[in-house]
């Protein structure tokens, strides 16, 4: 089932809205995850000061990342890579969240023949595939930010071949964060 598009609450709000709020909030600016809800709204209930929905997301960011270097939280990287692996493969025909469709509908309007767009997305699927079998539980994720297929699948092929799973957890972190950023300058806000 497709997401709606979220209207985003004065962020002075957030401190007394009810968990599903929260949660509509979190899948809007990152992905539907409930190891992100478990993460997240826990820390962001308990958060001294969010003044913008920048603070927020830098602040979910920041307990990603401390929850990439736990040795405390039980299955610590098992949750990480639950909520890295909410996002969908680029190039996937069937995307659920409103925002990643848009995000990725200018990576799959490539430039090109049809025949140049079936080869462009066939080494898009067997890099996902490649990416996945090399970094178990991680999916790749990165800004697209306007970028083309050919210097994403760049990118893509550097990091598989760079094999640094802990600098991917990191890359997919900031990668998140920045996509979140971008989000929410362009959902609409309520009051």
């Amino acid at each position: 089932m497709a997401s709606a598009v979220v209207t985003l609450p004065p962020i002075s709000s957030l401190p007394t809205v009810d968990d599903e709020t929260l949660q509509s909030i979190l899948d809007a600016l990152f992905e539907p995850s409930a190891d992100l809800h478990a993460l997240a709204i826990p820390s962001i209930r308990s958060a001294p000061s969010l003044d913008s929905y920048e603070s927020l997301i830098k602040h979910v960011g920041d307990s990603m990342s401390q929850l990439a270097q736990s040795s405390a939280v039980p299955n610590a990287r098992a949750k990480l890579h639950g909520i890295l692996g909410s996002h969908p493969r680029l190039g996937e025909k069937k995307v659920e969240s409103a925002q990643s469709r848009a995000e990725q509908a200018h990576l799959n309007a490539s430039s090109g023949g049809s025949a140049e767009k079936e080869e462009e997305a066939a080494k898009l699927k067997a890099l996902n595939e490649e990416y996945e079998a090399r970094f178990p539980g991680l999916r790749y994720v990165v800004f697209v930010n306007g970028r083309s297929r050919p210097v994403v699948m760049q990118n893509m092929r550097e990091r598989i071949d760079r094999g640094d799973i802990r600098a991917e957890e990191q890359e997919a972190i900031q990668a998140m964060v920045d996509i979140a950023l971008d989000r929410a300058k362009k959902l609409p806000a309520s009051g």
